[in-house]
């Protein structure tokens, strides 16, 4: 590596800076994995994600280009229980519609695998990569590669009994996604240039470390939410079933399935990381404002609390509205900026000298 990491900010050039490609890159591909999240959480909510009963890696690119094509199409979906159950009276406009919503998710995923391959041979061809990074990027490449067949699994589980995917592979799905987020945010700030100002505790690394864990738990905690659509139940906040702790938590024997299959428990579990979070950073906020302020690295944490605000209030709105389209992306698209900023946070602070 040509960059001096201790330098001070500011003074390290873009010419000496080879790295600074390979950040940019970094960086447009958690954009675009969060793309693929957004447009991932379309195509759950429009009921689109069965839409598409066979895996087709490289014929499965083109979209059905004739009336026959997609009467094909239309007549494997027709063999699957959601049609029969839930959507027996689409017709094959109906059918298109969701089709596109399935067919842009899968697409969009297999354009992540160029998107992420290309550059990266580039930028060993010009040896902007050391070793040292050139094998975990290519760690995240195989993790990128597990995540499709992860979506795959993942639509397998609704095409013979169930109506729509399973709760449980969706949730793998969409934390998988989430980790290869954070990972992708968190070594491209560790690749910037110059030192970081401040002081950090080994107390303040393990806390962001504690917070990250709570919102990628939360996150997979929402999928559970998305799966079992526990959202469209006890639509009134901030009691649920007109209690603070409602009956029927633990109806289901045994108890340990009503952390995942019961609608009621598991809404109310996703209320409960939400608190506990909040109160968490609150509790990190008021300690360092009363340690020394918020300079340098810990500059992070009123951002954090902001983007915590933001995301309950988006989360209840989602909730008394009856979760529409808008409101329901825009809360999971903020869980993933969310933990994507406390990744950055924490590569912060490991560079802090």
């Amino acid at each position: 590596m040509t960059i001096n990491q201790d330098a001070a900010p500011g003074k390290i050039s873009l010419a000496s800076d080879r790295l600074r490609p390979v950040r940019l890159w970094l960086y447009g591909l958690a954009a675009f994995v969060l793309l693929i999240v957004v447009v991932g959480g379309i195509t759950r909510l429009t009921e689109s994600g069965l839409s598409i009963t066979s895996w087709k890696p490289i014929s499965g690119t083109i979209p059905p280009l004739n009336e026959a094509e997609w009467l094909a199409e239309f007549d494997a979906y027709k063999q699957i229980p959601q049609y029969s159950v839930v959507h027996s009276w689409m017709s094959l406009d109906d059918f298109k519609f969701i089709f596109f919503w399935e067919w842009f998710h899968r697409l969009l995923a297999r354009a992540l695998g160029l998107v992420f391959i290309i550059p990266f041979v580039i930028f060993l061809f010009q040896k902007r990569l050391p070793r040292d990074l050139a094998w975990p990027l290519f760690g995240l490449f195989i993790l990128g590669g597990f995540q499709g067949a992860l979506g795959w699994w993942m639509v397998t589980s609704g095409l013979t009994e169930l109506t729509s995917v399973s709760q449980y592979r969706l949730a793998a799905h969409l934390t998988a996604a989430c980790f290869l987020f954070v990972a992708l945010v968190y070594v491209a700030r560790s690749l910037e240039p110059g030192r970081v100002i401040g002081r950090v505790s080994a107390g303040q690394m393990a806390s962001g470390f504690i917070l990250l864990v709570s919102i990628i738990v939360q996150i997979a905690a929402g999928a559970f939410v998305a799966g079992l659509d526990a959202g469209m139940g006890y639509q009134t906040w901030p009691l649920m079933d007109d209690a603070i702790i409602p009956k029927g938590l633990l109806i289901m024997e045994p108890a340990w399935r009503n952390f995942f299959e019961n609608a009621l428990t598991v809404q109310f579990m996703h209320r409960g990381i939400a608190y506990v979070i909040v109160i968490f950073l609150g509790y990190l906020i008021w300690r360092r404002a009363r340690d020394g302020g918020f300079g340098g690295v810990h500059a992070w944490l009123p951002r954090l609390g902001v983007l915590v605000l933001v995301q309950v209030a988006l989360g209840i709105a989602t909730l008394l509205t009856s979760v529409p389209i808008s409101l329901a992306i825009g809360h999971q698209a903020l869980a993933f900026m969310l933990a994507g900023t406390t990744a950055a946070y924490l590569a912060d602070m490991r560079r802090v000298r």
